[in-house]
């Protein structure tokens, strides 16, 4: 048998961790069906828009809305340091997590960038950077509870109580992006060592083996990442996380930011926000949410695939499938970001197009005209790999394998 790690409930987890906190609404199904409908009467053949109808569906049930819309973006990258790194498992030291934010803060990296393309507001929060933040820190949100976890080769990274405040702290950063007409949030991280951490959460909520779920990270060699997954697999024999418990997951292999975007993910599926994942250390935050709240899942849109072997198998046990697949490997949000114009693109031609009836075109709604009813359409909910017009997310019911995880 199994032996459990001993953790007790606080009275913490009775209140900042209540389970009705977590209480998450599946997506609207009727709004899904009148979206499908409409889909059916645009002028275009049946399907001929792939997956970003089912985007456009998506979008109409989380909101609750037969025309969604796609008005205010935002961006949360979160930053915390590792103390793993003490292991000699990245390519760049410590110090680099919190230069890296002070480029977000003035502007400078990859995000950034992206984000003024596509007119997204980005919040940059501090959720455990371990060194001094250089230079006007004055737009940094200063969420941190410790200067980066512990070095959880002798370990766990976090006590319990910390793991759920952070949780909770970006249930509560999602509410104010609520508050601030958030209807898409794209979320993302910046900590050197995270990939491992990612690893150890990945590893364990899939069991699956270290050395199948480690990839290179910031650019080790195979060496290093033999190195590597040698590191996740003593981290997991020494604090043996209950898999069963995710934020028993946290607390022993987890980090501060990946908490924090726990916490984003859930709250903004609460507050009815669709959630633009990123790659693979925003993944394994998806699938803490995930196990805390399988409903979460349906506010979800994966948005690329990362080279990170373990970003893969993370999708596949989502049930999502990414919309772009670039070799990306950079976090910070850049691949959520650039996945936000074809979300976008998706609601406008479902609200804009007109139908077959509008402009007057026969043929409409004729399966031998090429045209399907939407009874006729594969649903919301169809399995990636059973189907090649499956959606870009398959919207996970209670008692999907996300819930499940052996």
């Amino acid at each position: 048998m199994r032996t459990r790690p001993s953790s007790t409930t606080t009275d913490r987890d009775s209140s900042r961790f209540a389970p009705g906190r977590f209480d998450i609404e599946p997506v609207s199904e009727s709004h899904i069906g009148a979206a499908r409908q409409r889909q059916a009467t645009l002028t275009k053949p049946a399907r001929s828009l792939g997956r970003l109808e089912d985007i456009a569906c998506q979008i109409a049930g989380i909101q609750c809305k037969s025309a969604p819309k796609i008005e205010h973006k935002w961006v949360v990258v979160a930053a915390g340091d590792h103390g793993v790194v003490a292991e000699d498992i990245s390519a760049f030291p410590q110090t680099v997590t919190a230069q890296m934010v002070a480029n977000f803060l003035n502007e400078g990296a990859a995000v950034s960038v992206l984000a003024r393309q596509v007119n997204a507001k980005v919040k940059i929060v501090d959720a455990g950077v371990a060194n001094p933040i250089p230079g006007d820190v004055s737009r940094l949100i200063d969420l941190k509870l410790a200067d980066g976890t512990a070095n959880f080769t002798l370990g766990p990274a976090m006590t319990r109580d910390h793991a759920i405040e952070i949780v909770s702290r970006g249930i509560d950063l999602a509410s104010e992006l609520a508050n601030e007409g958030a209807d898409l949030v794209a979320v993302g991280e910046m900590g050197i060592g995270n990939t491992t951490s990612a690893s150890a959460i990945t590893s364990v909520m899939l069991d699956a083996p270290p050395k199948t779920v480690t990839g290179h990270g910031t650019g080790i060699d195979e060496v290093a990442r033999l190195r590597k997954a040698f590191i996740v697999q003593k981290a997991i024999s020494i604090n043996n996380p209950d898999p069963d418990d995710p934020i028993d997951v946290l607390s022993r292999v987890g980090g501060y930011e990946i908490g924090l975007l726990v916490g984003v993910i859930l709250g903004s599926a609460r507050e009815k926000i669709a959630v633009v994942i990123d790659g693979f250390i925003s993944t394994s935050a998806a699938l803490l949410a995930a196990a805390i709240s399988p409903a979460a899942t349906q506010y979800m849109i994966a948005s690329h695939r990362s080279v990170e072997p373990g970003h893969i198998l993370a999708l596949e046990h989502l049930g999502l499938k990414p919309a772009i697949d670039l070799d990306m490997r950079l976090g910070e949000a850049s691949g959520a970001v650039l996945a936000m114009p074809i979300i976008e693109s998706a609601v406008r031609l479902h609200n804009e197009m007109v139908t077959f009836e509008e402009a007057q075109i026969s043929g409409g709604n004729r399966t031998s005209g090429g045209v399907t009813t939407s009874a006729e359409a594969p649903s919301i909910g169809t399995t990636p790999h059973s189907d090649p017009t499956a959606s870009l997310n398959s919207v996970v019911p209670p008692g999907h394998p996300a819930s499940a995880r052996r």
